[in-house]
């Protein structure tokens, strides 16, 4: 029988634990084959290598949340321990469930992961493909997903650039009666983005990334007339464009950039007589090679557990 040793250092025990050690609780339930016992700041695993290399982990991302977060829940311990597999390692079982290999460290040593086989498509889909079609309701993590692979490639110097990109439908002709230049009335409907990229560069090198346009945030509209090269792009929200500003998007590639075009076909904020340029896309686009579209569900949810069910509410999922 093999032991593992831990010492919880920088956070709190109880905050892992939870009042009347609640989570000690659940999480000893997602690891049925091995011991753990903890005392005070140390936390033994007794069992087989494999499974006390899993937990070993789960629980270091663990530590990682509640640093980050100063906080834990049944919803965060859901998310986390969700994604593991007590039957096997193999690469195949993490790909069919999540998990897998980090995409890429954030600060704090922050991982950022696909937690779900969705997610996990995604990943393995954009080495085969240069566009990547990402389709899903809210909270699926269609766009984290995205713009994690995105930095990925920036950080192996496989590309140069970022562009992350939306079309700005909600503003519509109200635009000119917000405060500020066109950045600050812009910026709003581009926060979700600059969200995603708060999680995975630290602040002083994303404000340096911005300023040289390494990165770059735009929406949909300043992309007309460009040749769009040795970058990673990311069309967010696209059934908000139209079937003009899509296929203006997708002819603006370059020999050696990725595109990851996301969007939520139940969520179009067009004007009526507009017609959603995204399900023209997928409907002709589907057959030609180097072209996937993945489809994301409600088992592909991230965000807090009621997320799923609100979905499920309105009919977004089944």
């Amino acid at each position: 029988m093999n032991e593992l040793i831990i010492t919880i250092e920088n956070v709190n025990p109880l905050v892992i634990w939870g009042s009347n050690n609640e989570y000690f609780e659940i999480i000893k339930r997602n690891f049925p084959k091995i011991k753990i016992v903890a005392r005070g700041h140390d936390v033994k695993v007794l069992g087989d290598e494999k499974e006390i290399n899993i937990f070993k982990l789960k629980f270091e991302e663990l530590i990682q949340h509640i640093e980050k977060f100063q906080s834990l829940n049944n919803n965060d311990l859901e998310q986390i321990l969700g994604t593991t597999i007590p039957e096997s390692t193999d690469s195949e079982n993490q790909s069919s469930k999540g998990g897998g290999e980090p995409i890429v460290f954030g600060p704090n040593g922050l991982v950022i992961k696909a937690r779900t086989a969705n997610q996990r498509k995604m990943v393995d889909s954009i080495i085969k493909n240069d566009i990547i079609f990402a389709i899903g309701p809210a909270g699926t993590g269609k766009t984290y997903t995205a713009v994690a692979l995105a930095v990925r490639s920036l950080k192996n110097k496989e590309i140069k650039r970022i562009i992350l990109t939306r079309p700005a439908v909600e503003a519509g002709e109200n635009l000119g009666f917000l405060p500020g230049d066109l950045k600050e009335k812009i910026d709003p409907y581009l926060r979700p983005l600059y969200d995603a990229l708060d999680d995975m560069i630290p602040a002083d090198k994303l404000k340096l990334f911005l300023e040289n346009r390494t990165i770059e945030i735009a929406p949909l509209a300043f992309m007309r007339g460009r040749t769009l090269d040795n970058c990673f792009v990311i069309l967010d929200e696209a059934q908000n464009a139209t079937d003009l500003q899509l296929k203006m998007f997708l002819t603006r590639m370059g020999p050696t950039a990725k595109f990851i075009v996301t969007g939520d076909v139940t969520q179009i904020d067009l004007p009526k007589k507009q017609q959603s340029g995204l399900n023209t896309a997928l409907k002709i686009l589907a057959e030609i090679k180097g072209i996937d579209i993945i489809y994301l569900n409600g088992d592909d949810v991230v965000r807090h557990k009621l997320v799923k069910n609100i979905l499920r509410a309105y009919g977004d999922i089944q």
